[in-house]
């Protein structure tokens, strides 16, 4: 089986507008993802999709492998599925991976990518992190997941779950990481299924393929990446790449 870890690229970030390209260290930040990226051991291509120029060209002038399309791309797992059908024809497993994470463990894609490969169980997989205290928990922008004894998952939710009613039992609370893979069958079927309740209500998409039973596979990782969503986390990105803090 050919793996695929694909990033998915806009500039139109409503946060922080073009910051694929914005500079930590003297290189974009879309440079640092696929560098990251590019040191899985189990991945056969790493690659950047966008419907943007001058991403496109970026990535091409530093020698990255990226492709282009269309504007009309509503996700990251659209772009995905569009590549898959498009150009990516012989890969059948596909990861996608955030586009502004620039210190992604590549160890966590590995995994990912392994999973899919050897278990014929698994067609769907995500990742997930135990949150450090339970205020950031309780942030709807911090998804959170639960999932059963054998790393299945139950439920994603941007509310605090599982709800400890009488304060009693000790809760551990797990954010889920944007990072996903799908074995190829199951993306083109995926693709295909209509929004239902659940994910309209959370604006959650992994929730559609549990509306439609389907399982995903959740893997713990170490810790939390960190994502840039505005221009100050910057900073932040080069105090732990340049050693002055530490990142864990």
């Amino acid at each position: 089986m050919k793996a695929a870890a694909l990033i998915p690229s806009r500039y139109a970030s409503s946060r922080f507008l073009g910051k694929a390209l914005a500079l930590i260290n003297g290189k974009t930040l879309i440079e640092r993802v696929l560098e990251r990226v590019k040191q899985s051991k189990n991945i056969d291509l790493a690659a950047v999709l966008t419907d943007d120029e001058r991403i496109f060209e970026k990535v091409k002038s530093v020698g990255g492998d990226v492709f282009m399309t269309p504007q009309t791309c509503k996700s990251g797992t659209d772009r995905i599925a569009y590549a898959t059908q498009n150009f990516l024809k012989n890969y059948d497993i596909l990861l996608n991976n955030q586009g502004d994470e620039p210190l992604i463990d590549p160890v966590l894609i590995d995994n990912l990518a392994s999973t899919l490969k050897n278990d014929p169980k698994v067609d769907f997989i995500t990742a997930a992190c135990p949150f450090k205290d339970t205020e950031s928990a309780k942030n709807p922008n911090n998804v959170k997941v639960v999932f059963d004894k054998d790393f299945w998952a139950l439920f994603f939710s941007r509310s605090l779950i599982p709800y400890n009613r009488d304060q009693q039992a000790p809760t551990e609370y797990f954010k889920h990481l944007g990072i996903y893979g799908y074995k190829r069958g199951f993306l083109e079927a995926f693709e295909k299924y209509e929004p239902r309740a659940l994910e309209k209500a959370e604006s959650l998409e992994q929730l559609r393929a549990l509306e439609y039973g389907h399982k995903i596979k959740v893997i713990i990782a170490d810790q939390d990446s960190i994502g840039v969503d505005e221009p100050h986390d910057i900073l932040l990105v080069e105090k732990i790449i340049n050693g002055d803090i530490d990142g864990k």
